[in-house]
Parts: C-alpha cells; sequence; structure tokens
C-alpha cells in the first residue's frame, strides 16, 4: 500500500482555489505540449539545449511524459511520477535567458491554442513551476537565493 495512492487515470481530482473548466480536456493538455515543443526545439536559445538534451528518438515518448505531468497537474490525473528537478540539475548551462524563453514561448502557445480562461490556467502554473526550478537549481549551484524575484515577461 502507497503513502499516496494515485487516483485513477482519468479521474480529476477537486482543487483547492479554483476549479477545472470542463473545456481543459486532455485533448487540450496534448494540444498544447505539442505545439509548444515543437516551437522550443526550433528556437534559437531553447531549442540547442532541448535538442542536446533529447535524442530525436525519444521526443515521442518525451511528449507522452510531459502530457503526463501536465494532466497531473493541471487535471490532477496523477498520471505523472517522475522526478524532473534531477534532469534539469544536469542542464549545466540551464539560465534565467533559457527560463524567459521557456515562460514567453509556453504563454504564446497556450494564448494561441486556448480560450482566455484556460490560457491563464496554463501561463500561472507555468510560471510558478518555471521560478521554482530556476531558484531550486540556483540554490543546488550554491547561489544566493535570498534576494532572487520571480522572472519577469520576456
Amino acid at each position: 500500500m502507497s503513502d499516496n495512492p494515485r487516483p485513477p487515470v482519468g479521474t480529476r481530482l477537486t482543487r483547492t482555489g479554483w476549479d477545472t473548466p470542463d473545456a481543459l480536456t486532455e485533448t487540450m493538455v496534448r494540444a498544447v505540449v505539442d505545439a509548444f515543443y515543437d516551437k522550443a526545439r526550433r528556437d534559437d536559445v531553447i531549442g540547442p539545449v532541448f535538442n542536446r538534451v533529447i535524442a530525436p528518438e525519444q521526443w515521442p515518448h518525451h511528449l507522452d511524459t510531459i502530457t503526463d505531468f501536465w494532466s497531473s497537474m493541471l487535471l490532477g490525473t496523477g498520471r505523472y511520477g517522475g522526478r524532473p528537478m534531477p534532469k534539469h540539475l544536469a542542464i549545466p548551462e540551464l539560465s534565467d535567458a533559457h527560463f524567459l524563453r521557456w515562460l514567453s514561448l509556453f504563454r504564446q502557445t497556450a494564448e494561441e491554442l486556448c480560450s482566455p480562461d484556460i490560457a491563464v490556467i496554463f501561463i500561472e502554473r507555468s510560471e510558478r513551476i518555471g521560478n521554482s526550478f530556476r531558484m531550486n537549481i540556483a540554490m543546488r549551484r550554491g547561489e544566493d537565493i535570498t534576494r532572487m524575484g520571480p522572472l519577469g515577461r520576456e
């Protein structure tokens, strides 16, 4: 028996602080993930990082994993059970410039594909995640994070 049982796939958990709009579906999550990573892989700033770290034949699996991550984050499906921080810590060149660009492209993608009420959910969550990752990475690199604020927008 697990201390953290996962709900059955497809189950929506009750969220505290916000309700999941009915229009925010698995199909929409997958569309945002696919469109974002299509842009990201071609981007001058973050594309070289993604394309160095993820081999071409690994992309289908990576997209499935990232879809599971966002499904868990936004729909409460519990499908993602990974640990993304160690993988990001292993990328020495990650900097604020990369996080700014990631957030900008993600925001653009959500705004293009989603209604405003759903785009704001994707954007708010991505900004929390991006800032958490960058602060955690900086801390583990031994940087002083006491004066780090959230990233602005590109």
